[in-house]
């Protein structure tokens, strides 16, 4: 063997360009076969026993290219180890190729790792809590953590430099760096907070007026917030505006499982009046209506009997008006609509009065948080409610329109 190594030399020696050229083209072959070998058979191997397909992986949305990326680093690290076995190989030239490769090899090893980040967030985003405990402003903080150090390795490799004496100057460019890495840190300070408040979640539906932003939160990294809004457009929004701005989460209302109705009928004040005897015996034909009315009478005759000689006055007497009557209806038909949540506080109240009418404000829940579903029971009530006034000699009190002004002037000139 020491003799073949010496004839070897004595060759090299005597044919010196021509063992020069030989070695290098020897030593990229070596560093493509290294490559080869651990990407088609190694890493093959690797799957078949994890038993990964790459199909199934790419179907699934794992990303394991990071195991690839690593491959990188054999004929990298090939190249810089025998480089110096080269003869007549400048010294200069051998430096710079083992400077270059070392840096490659840091510059891969930084880029496998963010994939391996991104894989676990992936992986991550999979279990039920993913959506209230978000991890990929974290992931995002880790990979910038990652390239700055990688940073750091690379021109200290190629400058063959201890990465300690770069380190050192760093102390005198805090200030600056603070500069440049503002809204990444408050981003961060930022996506603390809300993870460890639960402030936001992907999925939950956030109104900001003032961004121009209503709709669905779908994604939520360092720096900025997606919410895509319900034309379907994106707004995208910085993340510490969420905990610097006023905005309004509806996730309490979705997680109830009832959404609440708050609207008002405008009545006209000149409609409201008592009810006569025959009246009362007509509404009592309402289902909904007979018992309420039975044990209103015998409650208000049970008061004016106390009157006494003062309640053969009929002003000094309560008696049943058609507005409490409606508003007794409307109460009941609620408590018995399908679409109204039982559970949840149901009310029917008047309002101050104003130019407009007098509002009689229904306020309840309904038994739904789906938007279409919830406006269809809504117009359902108030469907139900504006054609049934009528037979309380109720109206509705609205600005007089074109149609009424005809009808006016039609009135005036006939004989």
């Amino acid at each position: 063997m020491q003799e073949q190594m010496a004839l070897l030399d004595s060759w090299s020696a005597a044919h010196g360009q021509l063992a020069m050229w030989l070695g290098l083209v020897i030593l990229l072959s070596l560093s493509w076969l290294a490559n080869f070998i651990v990407k088609h058979i190694l890493l093959r191997s690797v799957f078949k026993l994890l038993g990964l397909q790459k199909s199934q992986c790419e179907q699934r949305g794992l990303d394991f290219s990071f195991i690839s990326r690593l491959a990188n680093v054999v004929p990298a690290l090939v190249i810089s180890t025998l480089i110096h076995k080269i003869p007549l190989l400048p010294t200069l030239l051998v430096q710079v190729v083992v400077n270059v490769t070392n840096a490659f090899v840091v510059l891969t090893i930084a880029m496998a790792l963010s994939k391996l980040l991104t894989l676990v967030n992936s992986l991550y985003s999979r279990r039920e809590d993913a959506k209230s405990k978000p991890i990929k402003g974290y992931i995002q903080l880790l990979k910038i953590v990652i390239y700055a150090v990688a940073v750091i390795l690379m021109i200290a490799a190629l400058f063959d430099r201890s990465p300690l004496i770069l380190l050192s100057g760093l102390g005198a460019m805090a200030a600056v760096l603070m500069l440049i890495f503002q809204d990444t840190l408050l981003s961060l300070v930022a996506s603390v907070q809300i993870s460890s408040n639960d402030v936001i979640r992907v999925g939950d539906w956030v109104e900001m007026p003032q961004l121009n932003a209503d709709g669905d939160v779908i994604d939520i990294a360092l720096h900025t917030v997606k919410i895509q809004n319900w034309d379907r457009t994106i707004t995208t929004i910085p993340t510490r505006r969420f905990m610097t701005d006023p905005f309004k989460n509806w996730r309490g209302m979705q997680q109830s499982g009832g959404r609440r109705i708050k609207r008002s009928l405008q009545l006209d004040q000149q409609s409201v009046r008592f009810l006569t005897t025959d009246e009362i015996n007509r509404l009592k034909r309402f289902r909904l209506l007979k018992q309420y009315l039975d044990e209103k009478e015998a409650e208000i005759r049970d008061w004016n009997q106390q009157l006494a000689e003062q309640g053969q006055e009929p002003v000094n007497t309560r008696r049943i008006t058609n507005l409490g009557t409606f508003r007794a209806y409307v109460l009941r038909y609620l408590q018995s609509h399908a679409g109204v949540h039982q559970g949840m506080i149901q009310m029917v109240r008047q309002l101050a009065p104003s130019a407009d009418g007098l509002p009689l404000e229904i306020y309840c829940f309904t038994n739904t948080t789906a938007w279409v579903n919830y406006e269809g029971i809504q117009s359902d009530i108030f469907d139900h409610l504006l054609a049934i006034l009528p037979e309380f000699g109720l109206q509705v009190y609205q600005h007089p329109s074109g149609m009424d002004m005809r009808s006016w002037q039609n009135a005036l000139s006939a004989p």
